[in-house]
């Protein structure tokens, strides 16, 4: 399945926002602003969901930790002096007297030791428990790039229709002072009204108007489209795509939501989510479970380092759990409520993952009606002004007609412009439900 997606114009690559002034503004297209977004130095979202990875793998090798050789050395000398009565060592000997304190002497001792797992179920079972863990972080990360990319898209639409909507203004007056000139001239030539003239002005004022307000919009979109990219806000840009319309390849509901399920990295991190909380709570089963384990030193002791002689221990240590105070049983509930609680989340995922590709469907299919309807009614206003106009020269009809026909084409370029943003918002829409928002533009 192949989306076409609206904003599509390429450029090449240029340096990044935090470029001097000098070298003018940086030109951006959507394809351009997402890469941007979602560099790992980009959106600060992106930069916490990566530094989320690294915690998740520095979990992951700590319990792979408990699985491997455990080597540690030691070195010790001291100068010592007993008291042999404390230690229960007591001697009678009639007419001679043992001392009770021995010392000082001196004790040397340097030594290697070591312990290895041989058999830790419950160890084995945390370790893996750990690796899904980083496989969720990971597809977290991808989420947070797919939500990023939308948000970026979004804005991006926004920008280029508030340039647009300043593009409309300014045509709307430009037509508005065309049309307050044909007045002008009517009234010179003696077929006007000073109304005529004074209706086209209010109608000028008021096109004006909106002409500002939208100018002021723009400087908002951008703003916006710099804080969604996690750009400076003081960084001038130039917008390289525009508003248009290109139809998108026909897809059912059933190949969307196929493909909706493969793709969403929010799924695929529940699902690792809910592997985690299962091999966890089967860690925690298996804590009854013996423990075997191989230690092992190696060393010289002494009283110095001229007589100090080898001497070594190895061994092999059991440990069998028998109670604990009911502190494991707990942790196992605890674990088996988190494990189903996980399973719910995944079933109410799916759920929403439907609904969102329903939806995204839903408002495409009447995006792309909004569009004709406002393609037809922007060309029966501009014919209406037409004749409006030729009838209003030809002095069969007043300049009130005029500016009714000059009206309602604004408002029919307002709802083309209108059309094709929900068009453009309708695609981020389906590309995000489907977990493809970073393809947009590609």
């Amino acid at each position: 399945m192949r989306l076409s997606w609206v904003l599509i114009v390429a450029v090449p690559l240029v340096a990044a926002a935090q470029a001097p002034r000098a070298q003018g503004p940086l030109r951006l297209s959507l394809k351009r602003a997402v890469e941007l977004a979602v560099a790992p130095e980009g959106s600060a979202r992106i930069q916490v969901a990566g530094e989320t990875v690294k915690q998740a793998q520095s979990r992951s090798a700590q319990a792979r930790g408990a699985l491997l050789p455990d080597l540690s050395s030691s070195f010790s000398y001291a100068n010592q002096t007993r008291n042999l009565a404390a230690m229960g060592i007591k001697f009678t000997v009639p007419g001679f007297q043992f001392p009770s304190l021995a010392g000082p002497f001196n004790t040397m001792d340097a030594r290697v030791s070591g312990t290895q797992t041989i058999l830790d179920i419950s160890a084995l079972r945390r370790f893996q428990a750990s690796k899904a863990g980083v496989a969720a972080a990971k597809s977290d990360f991808n989420a947070a790039t797919e939500q990023v990319a939308a948000n970026v898209a979004r804005a991006y639409v926004g920008a280029v229709r508030a340039d647009a909507d300043v593009e409309t203004a300014e045509a709307n007056l430009k037509l508005a002072g065309a049309v307050l000139q044909q007045a002008e001239n009517q009234k010179q030539a003696g077929t006007g009204t000073g109304i005529d003239v004074t209706r086209s002005r209010v109608q000028m004022a008021n096109t004006r108007q909106r002409l500002l307000v939208a100018q002021n919009a723009r400087r908002a979109g951008r703003l916006q489209l710099l804080r969604a990219m996690g750009l400076r806000l003081d960084t001038e840009l130039e917008l390289t795509d525009r508003l248009q319309y290109v139809p998108v390849d026909a897809v059912t509901l059933e190949q969307a939501r196929t493909a909706a399920m493969k793709a969403r990295p929010d799924y695929q991190s529940q699902q690792e989510r809910e592997s985690n909380a299962r091999l966890a709570a089967s860690a925690t089963k298996l804590e009854r479970l013996p423990s075997i384990a191989a230690v092992a030193d190696y060393g010289s002791s002494g009283t110095g380092l001229g007589n100090a002689l080898p001497t070594r221990t190895y061994g092999i240590s059991l440990r069998l759990p028998i109670f604990d105070g009911g502190r494991r049983d707990a942790r196992r509930a605890e674990s088996e409520s988190v494990y189903r609680a996980e399973k719910v989340r995944t079933g109410d995922m799916k759920d929403q993952i439907e609904l969102d590709v329903r939806l995204a469907l839903d408002r495409l299919h009447s995006a792309e009606e909004q569009v004709q309807v406002a393609r037809e009614g922007l060309d029966l206003a501009a014919s209406e002004l037409a004749q409006a106009q030729r009838r209003y020269e030809a002095g069969v009809a007043n300049s009130l007609e005029v500016t009714d026909a000059q009206t309602r084409l604004e408002r029919a370029r307002d709802n083309q412009t209108d059309a094709l943003c929900n068009h453009s918002l309708a695609r981020v829409d389906l590309a995000q439900s489907l977990g493809r928002a970073r393809d947009i533009a590609q």
